[in-house]
């Protein structure tokens, strides 16, 4: 605590102050300071100040909370942990940092001077990597070049998918550089969180979001549930978004694919959901037929091997060597010697 923070709190008591277990307030009869510990009223102003002074986490704390918006304030006393510690813990606690994950981005927020914070920012799988091993950024705008692309090169479409790349952090940044780091990242996730908190996340499920579709993508309100059930499967799970799905096929239709983990909620179908939905709803157009191909039963199993491979993203894990694996590349590359000759469906009829 300084000296302006104790003069601001003077000022303040004549409104009164309450924070985290700190009350201040002015009247005619004088000061009054409470906190969870000690309890006066009736005080001169030295008498005030002298009591300020004996709880100066109190009132630092209350300084920086002061001119914090509501949806910052909400976030970062999250990543501190606020609800779950009290003042004095949270201080002793914030000299070695306390953590929170947010998505595969992990927020460490430090006690800086006269109860300030600072807040450092990383991908989750650098939780122990050395400071000198990573490439160090200060400003927010540079968290839309980081994100553009995964670890191998390639362009992220969707910045909310688990394909982070590591090797980074931002350091020494403040509350509100940090939430704007955090929106660079993954935008519009703190604000739709704080939302969620407030009762005031207004959704738009995907019957709604598909009857607005115009042009190429109106086919999409052709889908049925089971098809959107199987979209919110094939997309919205935990291994393809970090956000947690909170709509449903309608208002009254709740959806049984699993809704994911994430913090941050997603508000509706995004627009990869819906191109996705438009190639699904012309695949849904077609009629089925039925084919016949002879296998053995290790062929069989191996074809599901291979689509378990691609729709997981597990493909580049599965070694050269590992011939035992269904989808290891040589024994798929059999598998179309055998049966797929030249290219073509050759074992492959139509059944009339």
């Amino acid at each position: 605590m300084d000296d302006s923070q104790l003069r601001a709190l003077r000022e303040a008591a004549a409104d009164g102050v309450t924070c985290d277990g700190l009350s201040a307030s002015r009247d005619d009869a004088g000061y009054a300071f409470a906190t969870p510990e000690v309890s006066h009223d009736g005080l001169s102003e030295n008498e005030f100040d002298a009591l300020a002074t004996e709880n100066p986490w109190f009132v630092s704390n209350w300084h920086y909370w002061r001119a914090t918006s509501e949806t910052n304030e909400a976030f970062l006393r999250w990543v501190e942990h606020a609800s779950e510690l009290g003042v004095r813990e949270r201080y002793e606690t914030l000299v070695d940092g306390l953590t929170r994950e947010w998505g595969q981005l992990l927020v460490t927020a430090t006690l800086g001077t006269d109860g300030e914070r600072s807040y450092e920012l990383r991908h989750t799988t650098d939780v122990a990597t050395a400071v000198a091993e990573l490439d160090s950024y200060h400003d927010p705008r540079e968290a839309r070049e980081i994100s553009t692309l995964d670890d191998d090169g390639d362009y992220r479409p969707l910045k909310t998918a688990p394909t982070l790349r590591a090797g980074w952090r931002f350091a020494d940044l403040d509350g509100r550089d940090l939430v704007r780091t955090v929106e660079f990242f993954y935008p519009a996730t703190v604000a739709n969180w704080y939302r969620e908190r407030t009762g005031e996340l207004d959704v738009s499920h995907f019957r709604e979001t598909a009857e607005r579709q115009t042009g190429i993508y109106g086919v999409i309100d052709d889908l049925d549930v089971d098809s959107v059930e199987n979209l919110a499967e094939a997309c919205c799970v935990d291994s393809q978004c970090l956000k947690r799905r909170e709509w449903d096929e309608d208002e009254e239709t709740p959806l049984d694919a699993p809704r994911g983990d994430g913090e941050f909620p997603c508000r509706e179908p995004c627009s990869l959901v819906v191109a996705a939905a438009r190639q699904f709803a012309v695949l849904e157009g077609e009629e089925t037929r039925t084919y016949e191909l002879e296998l053995t039963p290790s062929e069989r199993s191996q074809l599901g091997d291979l689509v378990d491979a691609v729709a997981d993203g597990r493909v580049d894990e599965i070694r050269e060597a590992d011939v035992g694996d269904g989808a290891n590349r040589y024994r798929a590359r059999y598998l179309r010697a055998k049966r797929l000759a030249d290219g073509e469906f050759e074992s492959l009829r139509e059944k009339n």
